[in-house]
């Protein structure tokens, strides 16, 4: 199977009287009956927190016409994401393909949970790569070198930490052996802790160009490195959630090579159990801004809407999605 991701950077008085007293007994107007969506990401320095807060600037615009009113809040991430909206505590969130396909199937990170079938696609986003990021000083150019070094794993409860540990297991190992240290420090502490000299390097799946990665590589010259070998291979040919992809050299300073490795798609989701209204407006602003929403963040520039309905997806739609994208034809 050769599957391959295409990365680029590229809103009378009985008369007076009785008029009032309708006004009174009237329903109350759409702004008094408000309800309310919130969306899970991630880091406030990564993709996901840029794209919730994207989407939710784009249905609060017209929220006086239809009602909806969206919030977006900074998780743990993927697995977390799913949790909580499992939990009822979160309408959407941003989850990784892969952690997706785990959580409807009862794989992986799921197995002792179970499936949880009720988990629905909205629609998907980006590419996100799983970039490696060494400090100049390691000398390291790709991810076997980074072998005994001090690297930042991701915190628990994240599709990068999970999709860390699946890649070392197919390499016959696990970050407590592989590297010398394993931290698990969030995406906004691991850049300023590899300049800092405090790691040797992380690990991140993340839409591309991202400031999370942009900071490092700016402040102390940090290098992406490659992932590839025989793991990799093996991955990409047995799961459909991921594919090769090559992030451009250039789009970070002193990073002037392409850099090949792997990733998966970033994925609304959400539960059967949100009412279908709510789904149906979130994915009503941002299709019907689509090129405002392109606009809000480098990596959705090359977004097509006939791809957000299909790839990626790894659980049904929820019926509010494929009401809106049944009535513009996408479906």
């Amino acid at each position: 199977m050769n599957k391959k991701l295409n990365l680029k950077v590229k809103s009378s008085t009985f008369a007076v009287g009785a008029a009032f007293c309708s006004l009174l007994l009237a329903p109350l107007p759409a702004a008094a009956q408000t309800e309310f969506v919130s969306i899970g990401t991630g880091g406030v320095t990564g993709v996901y927190y840029a794209a919730g807060g994207a989407i939710c600037r784009l249905v609060n615009k017209d929220s006086k016409d239809h009602g909806v009113r969206c919030s977006v809040e900074s998780t743990g991430g993927s697995v977390f994401n799913v949790n909580t909206i499992k939990a009822g505590e979160l309408d959407l969130g941003v989850v990784q393909s892969d952690v997706g396909y785990n959580a409807y199937h009862g794989e992986g990170q799921f197995k002792d949970a179970g499936e949880y079938k009720k988990l629905r696609s909205v629609f998907s986003i980006h590419p996100e790569p799983f970039t490696a990021v060494a400090s100049k000083e390691s000398g390291v150019k790709n991810f076997e070198e980074l072998k005994g070094k001090r690297f930042n794993v991701g915190n628990p409860g994240s599709g990068t930490r999970a999709s860390m540990e699946q890649l070392l297991e197919r390499m016959g190992t696990t970050p407590q052996e592989y590297f010398s240290l394993a931290s698990e420090l969030r995406p906004d502490e691991h850049g300023q802790a590899l300049c800092d000299g405090k790691v040797d390097g992380f690990f991140y799946g993340v839409g591309h160009p991202s400031a999370n990665i942009q900071d490092p590589t700016t402040t102390c010259g940090a290098q992406l490195v490659s992932i590839t070998g025989e793991a990799v291979d093996s991955l990409v040919e047995e799961f459909p959630y991921y594919a090769k992809v090559v992030i451009p050299g250039g789009i970070y300073q002193n990073n002037p090579n392409d850099v090949p490795t792997y990733g998966v798609l970033a994925t609304f989701v959400t539960s059967e159990d949100v009412p279908e209204n709510r789904v149906y407006e979130v994915v009503k602003a941002v299709f019907n801004n689509f090129e405002d929403f392109k606009r809000l963040h480098p990596a959705f520039a090359n977004l097509q809407k006939e791809d957000m309905v299909k790839n990626g997806l790894s659980a049904p739609l929820h019926p509010g999605a494929e009401r809106f994208f049944k009535e513009q034809g996408l479906l």
